[in-house]
């Protein structure tokens, strides 16, 4: 399952995990997935990611050079990753200015994609 998320270019919901082993005729029930997951979660190998829409994705935790954002189209429910170095420039200025030294984070930003726009 981690070599799977990590072929993966963003995040993927547990029925996606679900989907992809099925079709690669590699079935594992959806309570397994989970409990997989959460494992891999406590072992800090993968992040949960609550990108809306009432489901979790999971992601391999990476290492800073492949540090990514998201974008999540509300109408399809498409996930996107991004990266932006002028937001990690804003962002590392203001952990500066904040009484709390931001030692990570997390950015989710919602719209409409192309397709549905």
């Amino acid at each position: 399952m981690l070599e799977l998320l990590d072929s993966q270019a963003c995040a993927l919901s547990a029925v996606e995990i679900e989907d992809v082993l099925r079709s690669s005729e590699r079935p594992v029930g959806r309570a397994s997935i989970y409990r997989i997951l959460d494992e891999l979660e406590r072992l800090d190998l993968v992040q949960r990611l609550q990108v809306g829409q009432a489901m979790a994705r999971y992601e391999p935790v990476r290492g800073e050079r492949e540090h990514h954002h998201h974008l999540v189209c509300d109408s399809c429910g498409t996930v996107m990753p991004f990266t932006d170095s002028g937001l990690e420039t804003a962002i590392a200025s203001l952990s500066g200015r904040v009484p709390i030294r931001v030692d990570e984070h997390e950015i989710v930003l919602h719209g409409s994609c192309p397709d549905c726009g």
